[in-house]
């Protein structure tokens, strides 16, 4: 079998609609649902003389136990006869996920919660595990076409390679069609290759644009032959990256991008690019480390 689906679940909206993504991604591929839910110890310190527990948390398992039956109640709804396998486990929910993503063939969670998942600023737990992630990320935000394409960034990059392999992978599961979309502009670092400084370069925006273009099609030429059937539309834009990749995402059923393109600073480990799709792209995001299992 397949590795498994993890799905972080707090029982917010946002992480339910996590738990039936995931659970789709998992019958597609004929894996196992994993969910997964982690919270720390108590904070408030034990009175002296009194028990050892904290009764502020007395009721603590019996919220989780209902949260996580609702979740696979969510799942089996959307997936009749899923495989699914609880996790509950006391540490820090990055962490476990983090760690969960070792085995996993895909790790899934909202784009905003509650709890657990939630006492966090909108899009650090999918910031956080795109960034560091052992397997592919997809966070569920937006409204996806479900007749719509799966649509890669191309850039190049190592990682931007991986989310061209992948994407191709997911559209061949869905039986729908590919949209590559790549972007550029006349500042675009490769019109700075050579002895000159970018003040003293005259940029040849045609010759600019062959290059681009060339890159789109050594890029894609390799997956295509892997992937006969598949249709393909390559989309060359002459645009700022984020924009482009945000407004294409409207018509897509999912967009699937490197975590540090090309260009991007070494020491980020999630680039520009990746973090405004975390919390701005109108589909859910697939985010790629280089040297992620696909």
């Amino acid at each position: 079998m397949p590795d498994p689906v993890v799905v972080g679940v707090d029982g917010s909206p946002s992480s339910l609609e996590a738990v039936a993504a995931a659970a789709r991604e998992a019958g597609l591929r004929g894996a196992e649902l994993r969910l997964v839910h982690a919270f720390g110890w108590p904070s408030t310190h034990l009175q002296p003389g009194g028990p050892p527990w904290d009764r502020a948390a007395a009721g603590l398992r019996e919220l989780v136990d209902g949260t996580m039956t609702r979740a696979e109640r969510l799942a089996h709804e959307t997936v009749p006869h899923l495989e699914t396998a609880r996790e509950v486990v006391v540490g820090d929910p990055l962490a476990v996920l983090e760690f969960e993503s070792r085995a996993a063939s895909l790790v899934v969670v909202g784009s905003r919660g509650r709890g657990a998942f939630g006492g966090l600023p909108l899009g650090s737990t999918a910031v956080h595990l795109a960034a560091h992630g052992r397997c592919p990320v997809m966070v569920v935000r937006g409204r996806p076409d479900p007749a719509g394409p799966v649509l890669p960034a191309v850039d190049g990059s190592p990682a931007g390679e991986a989310a061209v392999g992948f994407a191709f992978a997911e559209a061949a599961l869905r039986g729908t069609g590919l949209v590559a979309v790549h972007a550029w502009n006349t500042w675009s670092e490769r019109a700075y290759e050579g002895p000159g400084g970018p003040l003293n370069v005259v940029v040849n925006v045609e010759r600019l644009r062959g290059e681009e273009q060339r890159l789109l099609d050594e890029t894609l030429s390799p997956w295509q032959e892997r992937h006969p059937r598949l249709t393909v539309e390559r989309r060359l834009v002459r645009s700022r990256i984020r924009p482009a990749l945000i407004e294409a995402g409207r018509g897509a059923h999912l967009l699937v991008v490197g975590a540090r393109g090309r260009g991007g600073f070494s020491g980020l480990l999630l680039g520009s690019v990746s973090q405004a799709l975390l919390h701005h792209a109108h589909c859910p995001v697939v985010v790629l480390r280089g040297g992620t299992r696909p």
